[in-house]
């Protein structure tokens, strides 16, 4: 019976083997589809290889469409009109289209292969993103595993940002992958610095931009990115913030606040941030000064679960609990947010609780 069981498996496997086989020679061969031709918003006209992903079709020729995961399908920001040519949803966009954009034929860019002539829109503000070579300046361990990258921009030398927004870092080549990636990361860096960059990157176990950053990158290498993009920026308004982070999620607070700083905003905002023991908490110093700069500032960290040799004596608990038991003015208040899909999830449901419509709850979820 076991050995039966065992046999069933192990041609269950081979056919599976055989027919991913066909598809990769199938689409090698007979899914050789020559040059096809994209329509960009009417106007642009681009003639491409066919068969590759919409995604990097549109990278290749200049244009970068935002996506945090890379093209893996995993994130969901990737979405691109498609106004002619579309075909069918594949199951791997089905999970990220909602009802209401399969009416709009909203599809997801890095799924969509090109295998005939298309037409697409896509926001004008995209042909602003601009590709950049710049010059790893400084490389900082700012935790045990969270990396302080600062970049020098050579061309162009100046970048126009947003506090909040997010860049892609290109990965090249080497041995966790076969050709070059891209990764999204929020800019920690406040706008005035127009001829820098600097990202807060967390160690994430075999992924593939955070193990090359940590364990390969060097200062002075040259590395390419583009950007920016998000629509994670402070509102015009004289509302109370309620600011939420946790690890690498620091970046975007921080750029905000150092830009409130600049602008001498006399804004109240409490920023609460969520680490597990003393060695994952960092810039506290940092934001220390800017509650001196900023007269309305408070910075609130809190330890899930402090070390006895950490001799803490701040904020003991989740960050939402802590969010629940001191966040001030929260019904008149604005929120920001940035962390794990789960934690922002998690504290949207605290924020609406207190209060805090969700039309004025803003993040950028980066899975």
């Amino acid at each position: 019976m076991f050995m039966t069981l065992l046999m069933s498996v192990a041609i269950v496997s081979a056919i599976s083997l055989f027919l991913a086989l066909l598809m990769v020679i199938a689409d090698a061969t007979i899914g050789n589809y020559g040059d096809v031709m994209i329509t960009v918003n009417d106007d642009k006209k681009l003639t491409v290889k066919g068969g590759q992903p919409l995604l990097k079709a549109l990278n290749g020729e200049g244009i970068f469409i935002p996506s945090a995961c890379g093209g893996r399908g995993s994130c969901g920001l990737c979405k691109v009109k498609v106004t002619a040519g579309g075909g069918q949803y594949l199951p791997t966009e089905l999970p990220w289209i909602s009802d209401a954009e399969k009416a709009e034929h909203i599809r997801l860019s890095c799924q969509f292969k090109v295998k005939s002539d298309v037409s697409i829109e896509i926001p004008e503000e995209l042909f602003n993103v601009k590709q950049f070579t710049a010059r790893i300046e400084r490389l900082r361990d700012l935790t045990h595993d969270i990396k302080e990258v600062r970049l020098a921009l050579i061309d162009p030398p100046v970048i126009e940002m947003t506090a909040g927004q997010f860049i892609q870092f290109q990965v090249p080549e080497y041995e966790l992958t076969e050709e070059p990636v891209y990764r999204a990361y929020s800019m920690a860096s406040v706008p005035s610095d127009t001829g820098h960059v600097e990202l807060e990157i967390r160690l994430v176990p075999n992924g593939i931009c955070t193990t090359y950053v940590h364990k390969y990158l060097k200062e002075g290498d040259e590395v390419l990115l583009n950007g920016p993009y998000g629509e994670f920026y402070l509102r015009d308004t004289e509302r109370p913030l309620i600011c939420i982070a946790g690890g690498s999620g620091m970046a975007p607070l921080k750029s905000i606040l150092l830009d409130m700083a600049e602008k001498g905003s006399t804004r109240k905002a409490q920023y609460f941030f969520g680490a597990r023991s003393k060695r994952d908490l960092f810039l506290v110093e940092e934001m220390r000064e800017l509650e001196k700069r900023l007269p309305g500032f408070t910075f609130i960290p809190a330890l899930s679960e402090p070390a006895e040799e950490d001799n803490w004596d701040g904020a003991v608990g989740l960050i939402t609990d802590i969010v629940a038991q001191q966040a001030q003015d929260a019904s008149e208040a604005e929120a920001y947010l940035c962390g794990s899909p789960g934690m922002i999830d998690a504290c949207v449901k605290v924020l609406t609780g207190l209060g805090v419509p969700e039309d004025r709850i803003y993040y950028d979820k980066f899975a």
